[in-house]
């Protein structure tokens, strides 16, 4: 069967077009003219039967069926990308491996020790793909994960990586204020809310579920690292700025709240050899003191 398929060098025009909103540096960008830009996106709007564009004098505006579509592409590009990167690597002597993490996670614990395994085993490239919330490995392209502890893992081989204790944080300079005044940052989503942290520690907290509400655990940190009020995190994501006075803990730490930080692989069976190698150094690393 035919496929009715844009053409490629088409579907970057209007990715870098749809990007810059102007198709004079979508054509630096690719190396291109304007016009070679111009003749690319009216043959894909005359492909798809859709204006992806309108033209407003010397401007160009998406279209609300072009925003649609250049987000769509703009995935897929990005995806067929990846798996071309991928087949390069695994043709040459060195193997990839897709990791999905939680950003956090990633950015303040996992990041600055990767170099350490990158020293060890520089024909080892890892890929580190964002994932917010657990999902089903097995719907995806990813060789592993690593994320909360969740049921959604049953089928698949979950490793405990490491326990992180949830601490209090807060500016210094906040860090005598009156429990009842203290202002309090959320995180969405989160179990070990502020009502809970209360009703374990006996401590009175009237604004316990009333307050900013933030997405990202990094974002609950640079909110009380700037004076917000007090957040409720994962200690290990925090050990560098308790160490360097830049946060203040005077809040009780409780061992009832914690968070669980798992590796999800598939069956031993189906998993390539450079896994096993992250795999190994990666739980010893969970093991291993929190600070660096």
């Amino acid at each position: 069967m035919t496929r009715r398929l844009p053409s490629t060098s088409a579907l970057l025009a209007l990715e870098a077009a749809a990007r810059h909103q102007s198709f004079a540096r979508a054509a630096q960008e690719l190396s291109l003219s304007e016009g070679a830009i111009s003749r690319q996106i009216a043959k894909l709007e005359q492909f798809l039967g859709v204006r992806l564009f309108l033209r407003v004098g010397n401007r160009v505006e998406l279209s609300s069926a072009g925003t649609r579509y250049a987000a769509q592409m703009r995935t897929l590009l990005a995806d067929m990308e990846r798996h071309t990167r991928q087949v390069m690597s695994e043709a040459s002597a060195g193997t990839a491996l897709e990791i999905g993490v939680i950003p956090t996670l990633a950015s303040r614990w996992l990041i600055p020790r990767l170099a350490r395994f990158r020293q060890r085993h520089p024909d080892i490239e890892i890929n580190l793909r964002e994932r917010t919330q657990p999902f089903t490995l097995e719907d995806s392209d990813l060789h592993a994960a690593i994320n909360y502890d969740h049921p959604i893992w049953r089928s698949m081989q979950v490793q405990p990586l490491f326990e992180a204790p949830m601490v209090a944080v807060c500016h210094p300079r906040l860090a005598d204020e009156v429990h009842a005044r203290m202002p309090l940052l959320h995180k969405h989503g989160s179990p070990y809310g502020w009502s809970r942290y209360a009703e374990l520690a006996g401590m009175a907290l009237p604004s316990a579920t009333t307050g900013p509400v933030y997405d990202r655990y990094a974002l609950l940190i640079e909110a009380a690292k700037a004076g917000f009020g007090m957040a409720l995190v994962p200690r290990r994501y925090v050990e560098d700025e308790l160490a360097e006075g830049r946060l203040s803990a005077p809040w009780p730490t409780l061992p009832q709240l914690s968070e669980r930080y798992v590796l999800v692989t598939r069956p031993a069976a189906e998993s390539p050899p450079a896994l096993a190698t992250f795999t190994r150094w990666l739980l010893a690393e969970g093991e291993a003191p929190s600070s660096m």
